[in-house]
């Protein structure tokens, strides 16, 4: 029984560049490219009506960026895997573009088979970083604890004041079921089970600090 082909969306405010990956990619059996954008309000605005299993997002573009555009969208629709496409390949660009959400990162000069290879990567729920970036970005100090997102980190502040899901949500401008996706995340990455556990958390790490709600 044949699969249905990874719906991909391209997102770069360069025609030449965009035009060029999507000329190649098409030749793929196993990928449709279902729409290319030109900056990340578009991608936001036309996420949900195009539906992509993967988004390749330019990091830098006038307007909303690359790291936005991922937040956003991964608010409204967390089961999409965002590749960052990006000509930079410092650690702190890498380590930003991950921490915001993305599955991976991917420098535009690489050949575009390997952007093929990203995407089945992300598309198997692994993370992928092509040679140059894997190459300047240090391993964390964490060790494997995985670091909350900015927008898990803002979800932790609403829940550990005491906020309901529902309130979180209202809050945020976001789903109820998007507040639960964050919810066991960052328990998850924290590897903490109880709200109580997260209050402490924040608590000891300075998260509700200037907040009105700390000791």
């Amino acid at each position: 029984m044949s699969t249905a082909p990874i719906r991909l969306l391209i997102v770069d405010d360069h025609p030449m560049v965009a035009d060029g990956i999507e000329a190649i990619l098409e030749g793929y059996d196993d990928l449709e490219v279902v729409g290319v954008l030109c900056n990340g309000q578009e991608a936001i605005d036309q996420v949900e009506t195009l539906n992509p299993d993967v988004i390749l997002l330019d990091l830098n573009m006038p307007g909303v960026g690359g790291l936005t555009a991922t937040e956003i969208i991964l608010e409204r629709r967390p089961e999409t895997r965002i590749l960052i496409l990006s000509m930079h390949d410092s650690p702190e660009y890498i380590s930003s573009a991950l921490s915001h959400g993305a599955r991976g990162y991917v420098l535009k000069d690489v050949p575009t088979e390997e952007i093929k290879t990203a995407i089945d990567a992300v598309m198997r729920g692994e993370r992928y970083l092509c040679t140059g970036a894997s190459g300047s970005l240090t391993p964390e100090p964490t060790g494997d604890r995985e670091p909350l997102t900015s927008r898990e980190q803002t979800v932790l502040l609403q829940l550990a004041q005491g906020k309901s899901n529902k309130e979180v949500a209202a809050e945020l401008d976001i789903s109820v079921r998007t507040v639960e996706t964050h919810r066991k995340n960052i328990k998850r990455k924290l590897g903490i089970s109880s709200t109580a556990g997260l209050t402490r958390y924040a608590l000891e790490h300075g998260v509700l600090q200037g907040t009105g709600h700390g000791l």
